[in-house]
């Protein structure tokens, strides 16, 4: 069973004509009144006779992470093997969405999302500003979950196996714009397997709620949260390997060798004399004694990216976790 999750505030131009192109192969389709001004549950209501289509309304708004995490919890109640999340402003083409399910389908993913950057050709139709953004972002994202093979990690387009869903901490998930890499960040924490579907980036008369100013802080904020979360998970307390030690020895000499030097800089300065050769060598040892750890850190954490997938296992053994 496929099921389709759509969070919908402020999209009534266009919800309609989304919910007409989706295609057959979706069982049951979920729209999330996120408390939205317009009304949009009851504008779908009105005016769509699709069997499939479900309303389910929040009293209160909860950000396009919370309207999707209440679609997941609704989905995976009813049974639903995967569960599909598409906006309803007609940016994202419903036409793939069996790009999206095959891989779970098939048990090479737990975790699918759209790539908007996979057709160099194609990048030009996207605004200069996003462009940008979603270059800098998915180099950041990229340190904060440990998908280092993944690209455009606040690409919406997404799908998600049930029980992976199910053993998420779906209360604990970002509910607004920062939800698409927290969740990446959560599905690394339990080592699920996410994979990439390239897609062309669309844009017409929709109307985008994010506003760059609004949430740069945000999301740099929790992204350097989520890094030091993450470090602290897979190489502390669920693992301890060489990486972890190669770590700690980089942080140490990193440490000890910028404030060394810049200790022994400031007391030549004040004192006007020549600092000593031993004590810049000793600096410029740790220093690089230093990088060549993080390196070789860098190196195993970007060649740890899960290839296993977890479904399969935790569907066998039953294993689900209340959200």
């Amino acid at each position: 069973m496929i099921a389709v999750v759509i969070p919908s505030y402020r999209v009534k131009q266009h919800i309609l004509e989304v919910l007409a192109a989706i295609g057959p192969e979706c069982d049951a389709i979920y729209i999330v009144d996120d408390a939205c001004p317009d009304r949009s549950g009851d504008f779908v209501e009105a005016h769509c006779a699709d069997p499939r289509v479900q309303v389910i309304r929040h009293e209160v708004n909860q950000g396009v992470g919370g309207a999707v995490m209440t679609g997941y919890r609704a989905a995976a109640a009813a049974g639903a093997q995967v569960i599909v999340k598409i906006d309803g402003d007609g940016q994202m083409d419903p036409a793939l969405l069996p790009l999206f399910a095959a891989p779970i389908l098939h048990g090479e993913a737990d975790y699918t999302k759209g790539n908007r950057f996979w057709d160099l050709r194609e990048i030009s139709q996207m605004p200069l500003m996003r462009r940008v953004g979603n270059l800098g972002l998915s180099f950041v994202s990229k340190l904060s979950t440990g998908y280092w093979d993944i690209f455009d990690p606040t690409n919406g387009y997404t799908a998600i196996h049930a029980s992976i869903a199910q053993n998420l901490p779906l209360h604990a998930i970002s509910r607004r714009y920062f939800f698409e890499t927290d969740i990446l960040f959560r599905l690394n924490t339990i080592r699920a397997v996410v994979v990439d579907i390239p897609m062309d980036a669309r844009y017409g008369t929709e109307v985008s709620h994010l506003r760059i100013s609004r949430v740069l802080g945000e999301f740099a904020s929790k992204n350097l949260r989520n890094f030091f979360k993450r470090l602290a998970y897979n190489y502390f307390l669920r693992d301890l390997s060489l990486a972890s030690l190669e770590l700690v020895a980089a942080v140490l000499l990193l440490g000890f060798g910028t404030l060394f030097g810049l200790f022994n800089w400031w007391q030549s300065a004040m004192s006007q004399t020549a600092t000593a050769v031993g004590t810049i060598m000793i600096a410029t040892v740790a220093v690089v004694s230093g990088l060549q750890f993080l390196l070789a850190f860098m190196g195993h954490d970007i060649s740890s990216v899960p290839k296993r997938c977890l479904h399969p296992l935790l569907s066998r053994r039953g294993i689900v976790q209340r959200t």
